[in-house]
């Protein structure tokens, strides 16, 4: 009973610490779902809102419902580097919820499920389950089905024997971490085409800390992709991989969830929608094409990688000539003062 209500005060505690951070750009169009969503879950004080030069009255929008707003520039604004900047602008707040413009809570106590996650004090990030779009089809249901299952679990470095690279999954469309454990890793990363929370999730593994998927925290968010549009997602996970070499060299790869997915999604289009197959076969043609070419960007001239990517703005940015910090250094510099000989020893 002791324990119980001594959890029960500690995750009210961490319930009112959290502060959210939401980019945008352009989101007066989903603005009338989004808001009331986010502020049944929230006060308007909590939030802060970092906005691109939206042109539709974004800002406006934001301010009025009470939540603070800071301003980038569209050309500077970077995955990692933007997410990092907001965070350093609440460094009150213990726990730091990230979501995006497009994902749509489902409940009231939907960012409350989800930061209590951190009542257990070695989860240094979670992240929530993301369920498709009313109005998604089969493709585009079946994929926020496989990698946002109904299960909740808790994933440490150990994890990657059994789980590969897929150890260090994680979603900034709805996720959290702690701060401390945040800034002891460095923050996001500045200089990554995207999937940033990836790679912060994977030093995060790597340095002792453990990351939560919280399954009753769920927000509506898929995006109907073509499949040009899955190609380009794919060549930048590619670059991604390519760049950050240290992720498969430490965590290995995704231990055959490519064709787990890919067998998954035949039988679920079989059961519902079998015509949809040979565009799923089409799709999973071009994610591989996409990825190969991902892999082999430092062979392509910019302007190539430009029309490949998902993400042009990054070619022409200064911060893609950047060289990512070695994992050496971020295993060194960035593990908590108190880590055991054990955990540096396996970094």
């Amino acid at each position: 009973m002791l324990v119980s209500s001594g959890a029960w005060i500690r995750r009210k505690r961490i319930a009112r610490m959290f502060k959210i951070i939401i980019p945008t750009l352009n989101a007066a169009n989903g603005w009338s779902q989004f808001a009331p969503a986010l502020l049944a879950c929230a006060r308007p004080g909590q939030v802060l809102i970092v906005d691109s030069e939206s042109t539709d009255g974004t800002a406006d929008l934001a301010r009025a419902a009470g939540f603070e707003v800071h301003r980038v520039a569209r050309a500077e604004f970077n995955h990692g580097g933007t997410r990092q900047i907001a965070a350093e602008m609440l460094p009150n707040a213990e726990i730091l919820v990230y979501l995006t413009q497009d994902s749509l809570l489902t409940e009231p106590n939907a960012l409350d499920n989800l930061v209590a996650a951190f009542v257990d004090p070695h989860v240094g990030a979670a992240y929530g389950r993301q369920l498709p779009r009313p109005s998604a089809e089969a493709i585009e249901a079946h994929a926020r089905n496989f990698n946002y299952p109904e299960t909740s679990e808790v994933r440490s470095l150990a994890s990657r024997a059994k789980l590969g690279l897929k150890a260090a999954f994680l979603s900034n469309s709805l996720a959290a971490y702690r701060r401390s454990a945040l800034m002891n890793v460095g923050g996001f990363p500045t200089n990554v085409i995207f999937g940033e929370d990836m790679v912060t999730a994977a030093r995060l593994l790597l340095n002792g800390h453990k990351v939560a998927y919280v399954a009753d925290a769920c927000a509506h968010h898929s995006h109907p992709y073509s499949p040009m549009q899955e190609f380009k997602r794919y060549f930048d996970i590619g670059v991604l991989h390519s760049r950050e070499r240290w992720l498969l060299d430490e965590f290995g790869k995704a231990s055959g969830e490519g064709k787990r997915f890919v067998l998954s999604e035949l039988r679920y289009l079989q059961d519902r929608n079998a015509w949809q197959i040979p565009s799923a076969l089409l799709r999973t043609v071009m994610k591989l094409v996409g990825y190969r070419l991902g892999q082999m960007e430092a062979r392509l001239s910019p302007g190539i990688k430009r029309r490949l990517s998902m993400h042009p703005k990054f070619w022409t940015n200064s911060l893609q000539q950047a060289s990512p910090p070695s994992l050496a250094a971020i295993a060194s510099e960035k593990l908590p003062d108190d880590a055991s000989p054990g955990q540096r020893a396996k970094n």
